[in-house]
């Protein structure tokens, strides 16, 4: 007899955004008129640029032929993007930073989810809250997150709790024990950013109490304020308790593409029960050559590109235009009395709910009295009642037309009310 795993039992009945899709489904089953407009999934609109276009072409036409077809490549990727992002994502801003330790990927979704494998059962694992559901589910499943409670805590899991008071930004946790942290900034999905002085105490924390940081900074290329650290590794002595995630997905519209790249430096260990110290990159490299055939030449070469000088200036140019997406909604947003945070350094702007409405009926409200979708702020943890997340990934006219339409409601639900 086959056995289920029964961790999976736990896990909510669905994923937070396929819930989102059924209902947007259901409204446009019943509303074939209304033509909806997304600020809510994460999914970029814009297309590549014109350097990945043409990496990818050249790549292509090098696997028809023989003498230059690619068939398995190396587990840790080619060493072409490996030097590419050690020179540019790390030496160019004086971060030490060796190829050995840069693992290429399908993305930071994977690699986020999948590092806990390298971790024990009994850690207990601290995130922020509200918080991006792959760090819980990915534990929940790896049977690590113990009971759940009605509220949706895990029992296992510290949660460290984020709001208007603290910047959205956790403080380290004092008189609770916690082996493993996970980290977001810019933050999804409150679009918050750390301080370099924040992010320095909590390095000193993780070092003083032996706690690993698990830190994703997939957005880090939406950061506008120079004084506001891009990497973990830009503070002293990160490299001895800290992993990086980093993604292609929207820094370069990889959505659809598949590749990013996780920092595993040489310095960071864990324990065995017996005291003895694993370096936790040896571990992962063993994982990686045992259930990853790596990430497609094709992809690769397409993310090399996006690090020659023209692939630099078009990237640019695309996260421009989402930022300026960003400034429009809050603009917007702000003249209408909603309370928004983020959106100024990420491509996400954090709303509070008018009048007391929860996540959902706000959701609810806006998609049947403006046609627009949000996120509900709920789906990413407990701290997140009461307040809806909003994207900057679609196309000018697209949200420039869903700014009017939230105008248009916002003063017809004022005016009823």
């Amino acid at each position: 007899m086959a056995f289920v795993n029964e961790n999976f039992l736990g896990l909510s009945s669905g994923y937070l955004f396929a819930d989102i899709a059924r209902r947007v489904k259901a409204f446009r089953a019943t509303h074939p008129e209304t033509k909806v407009i997304s600020l809510g999934i994460g999914d970029v609109t814009q297309p590549l640029c014109p350097a990945v276009i043409q990496a990818m072409h050249k790549a292509v036409d090098e696997m028809a032929s023989s003498s230059s077809f690619r068939g398995y490549g190396p587990e840790q990727g080619y060493d072409f993007l490996r030097e590419a992002i050690a020179q540019n994502d790390f030496q160019e801003r004086g971060i030490p930073m060796d190829t050995e330790e840069i693992f290429v990927n399908d993305g930071a979704k994977s690699d986020t989810g999948n590092i806990q494998e390298l971790l024990g059962q009994d850690c207990i694992i601290g995130v922020s809250d509200p918080v991006y559901p792959v760090y819980i589910d990915s534990n929940v499943m790896a049977g690590r997150a113990g009971t759940k409670a009605q509220d949706g805590r895990w029992s296992n899991i510290l949660y460290m709790p984020c709001s208007d008071e603290n910047g959205f930004v956790p403080s380290a946790p004092k008189g609770q024990h916690v082996d493993v942290v996970y980290l977001c900034f810019p933050n999804n999905p409150t679009g918050a950013v750390i301080s370099r002085e924040d992010l320095e105490r909590w390095v000193q924390f993780a070092l003083e109490n032996d706690v690993l940081i698990l830190y994703d900074a997939a957005y880090h290329a939406y950061i506008r304020d120079a004084e506001i650290p891009r990497s973990i590794y830009e503070i002293a002595d990160a490299r001895r308790c800290a992993i990086e995630f980093h993604s292609y997905s929207k820094t370069a519209g990889f959505t659809g593409v598949r590749c990013g790249y996780t920092i595993v430096p040489k310095e960071v260990t864990a324990a065995t029960h017996q005291g003895e110290r694993i370096h936790l990159g040896h571990l992962w490299n063993r994982r990686q050559c045992t259930k990853f055939n790596g990430t497609s030449y094709i992809s690769q070469r397409a993310a090399e590109a996006i690090y020659t000088q023209e692939g630099r200036k078009q990237v640019q140019a695309t996260i421009d235009y989402y930022m300026d997406n960003a400034r429009r909604m809050l603009d917007v947003l702000r003249s209408l009395d909603f309370e928004c945070y983020g959106g100024e350094n990420a491509p996400y702007i954090w709303m509070r709910t008018p009048d007391g409405m929860t996540s959902w009926q706000f959701f609810e409200a806006l998609l049947h009295g403006a046609g627009v979708v949000c996120t509900p702020g709920v789906g990413f943890g407990p701290s997140g009642e009461g307040f809806v997340r909003l994207t900057a990934f679609g196309s000018h006219e697209n949200t420039q037309e869903a700014l009017q339409r939230i105008v248009d409601w916002k003063n017809g639900f004022s005016n009823n009310n």
